[in-house]
């Protein structure tokens, strides 16, 4: 789990894939432990400021993905353990959805702006 000093809380960004939070630098040298098959991060600063914001709400730490509820709710479930945001603000950019999409994610906006909720039968 990647570790982030109280003096560089500053430079939190989450990504707004999976919303997992690291620093700017962290990012840089490892890139998203969920994401960085599709995003590819990793040295890349441009694809780190498109696809990861600093701009999110709450922070929240699972141990578990599998197994918490919170995780659950959260859509987290299979992705590592770590520190998350709750909503993460921001545009993915349309050809990082595309590869998303191509690597079977199905991405869903993590700003509270899409309704997961079922369709109703009518």
């Amino acid at each position: 789990m990647a570790y982030i000093p109280p003096n560089q809380h500053r430079h939190m960004r989450a990504c707004m894939v999976c919303s997992i939070v690291r620093t700017f630098q962290q990012f840089m040298q490892s890139g998203c432990p969920n994401c960085e098959s599709f995003l590819e991060l990793t040295g890349n600063s441009d694809a780190i400021s498109d696809c990861t914001s600093q701009v999110f709400d709450g922070l929240l730490t699972v141990s578990n993905t599998e197994k918490s509820w919170v995780a659950r709710y959260q859509r987290l479930e299979g992705y590592v353990p770590g520190v998350y945001a709750i909503q993460v603000e921001g545009i993915l950019p349309e050809d990082a959805v595309v590869a998303a999409e191509n690597a079977g994610v199905h991405y869903i906006p993590r700003d509270g702006s899409v309704s997961e909720a079922l369709p109703t039968e009518g």
